[in-house]
C-alpha cells in the first residue's frame, strides 16, 4: 500500500480510513532470517491531517513462528499492536514543531510505503524471550551441565525464599554487633 504525501495531504476534511490483509511474509523473513513462518497481516488504521501535518495510526494483527531461546523448537508469537507516526516530506528540514516522544519518518521522494512501516513495527514487536506453550506452561527440565544448571525465574524466586536471608560467608558476622555492645 503506497500513498503519495500530496494524496494524503488531500485528506483534510475526512480522513482515509483503510483496513486490508497483506502478505508480508517474504519480506519480513528476508529481513529476519530466524522467522520462520508468518501469517497474513491484518491492518487497520486511519490518516488524518493535522496541525503537524499527516498522521498515521495502524492497528496491527499477524503471528510470527520463530525458534524458541531455550529448545530451538517452533514456537507461535501472535502479535497484536498498533503505532502512531507522523509523515513529512524529505523537503521539510524543521522538525522542532515535533515532540520528543513523537516519532517522524520523513518520506524518500513523498511516498509513504505502509507496506515497509508495518514490517518495521512488526520487527520491533518481536520478543526477546520466545518460548513454546508447553515451556511457557510447565517447569519442564532445564538445561544443566557439569557444575552448572539453568533455573526458571519461578524456580529461582523459590529457592530464594528458602534461603535463610544470611550468606552463609558472613552468618559470623551476625553477632558482631552484640559483641561490641557488651564490651562499651
Amino acid at each position: 500500500m503506497k500513498w503519495s504525501l500530496n494524496e494524503l495531504r488531500q485528506t483534510v476534511d475526512e480522513p482515509l480510513t483503510f483496513s486490508e490483509t497483506l502478505d508480508l511474509k517474504d519480506e519480513l523473513m528476508t529481513r529476519n532470517s530466524d522467522i520462520i513462518d508468518v501469517s497474513p497481516v491484518e491492518v487497520k488504521g486511519i490518516f488524518s491531517v493535522d496541525e503537524l501535518g499527516v498522521c498515521g495510526y495502524v492497528k496491527v494483527k499477524t503471528k510470527l513462528v520463530l525458534p524458541s531461546s531455550r529448545s530451538l523448537e517452533a514456537a507461535e508469537v501472535p502479535l497484536v499492536f498498533d503505532f502512531t507516526e507522523h509523515y513529512v516530506s524529505q523537503h521539510e528540514h524543521d522538525l522542532s514543531r515535533f515532540e520528543d516522544t513523537d516519532v517522524v519518518m520523513v518520506l524518500p521522494n513523498d511516498i509513504l510505503d505502509l507496506d515497509n512501516a508495518i514490517c518495521d513495527n512488526i520487527l520491533l514487536q518481536i520478543p526477546m524471550q520466545v518460548l513454546t506453550a508447553t515451556e511457557q506452561s510447565s517447569d519442564e527440565s532445564m538445561p544443566s551441565g557439569n557444575d552448572w544448571s539453568v533455573v526458571s525465574e519461578s524456580q529461582l524466586k523459590k529457592s530464594r525464599k528458602d534461603e535463610d536471608g544470611v550468606d552463609p560467608r558472613l552468618s559470623k558476622l551476625k553477632d558482631f554487633f552484640k559483641n561490641s555492645e557488651k564490651n562499651s
